[in-house]
């Protein structure tokens, strides 16, 4: 089981940047990548990022293509480099950690829910982007 924690939230105004850490813990043995996700209130989970086992391979949601970039600084942690951040990003944000080398594509398509292998998760961190 994995243990894995979010920070680097914040409040900043439009047009700002921010970034997020994730360590992931607990999974020593193992390749896994790494997911971030974001959950606006009242709405499911959506996978918005995912890195492969190596950091060369990373996947995006159209909403933040072009703006966030994460990266893989060791086996453990990643970043999410959030630039020109908007309204609509203003939500809590988390990572997870799913065993295998790659990512699936769709993980940045839907919801969480439909990848239950990423089944531990941290108490996320609050993103609060104002005008």
């Amino acid at each position: 089981q994995a243990q894995v924690a979010e920070s680097g939230g914040g409040s900043v105004q439009v047009g700002g940047s921010l970034t997020l850490s994730c360590k992931v813990s607990g999974l020593a043995d193992e390749d896994f990548v790494i997911g971030w996700f974001r959950q606006a209130q009242g709405k499911e989970r959506e996978g918005i990022s995912c890195i492969n086992w190596s950091g060369s391979s990373v996947y995006y949601a159209d909403a933040v293509q072009g703006r966030f970039t994460m990266s893989r600084n060791t086996k453990n942690t990643a970043q999410l480099q959030m630039n020109d951040l908007k309204p609509e990003d203003t939500t809590s944000y988390y990572c997870a950690a799913d065993f295998g080398g790659t990512c699936d594509p769709a993980v940045v398509r839907t919801t969480a829910r439909r990848f239950p292998d990423y089944g531990d998760w941290g108490q996320g961190t609050q993103v609060i982007v104002s005008s």
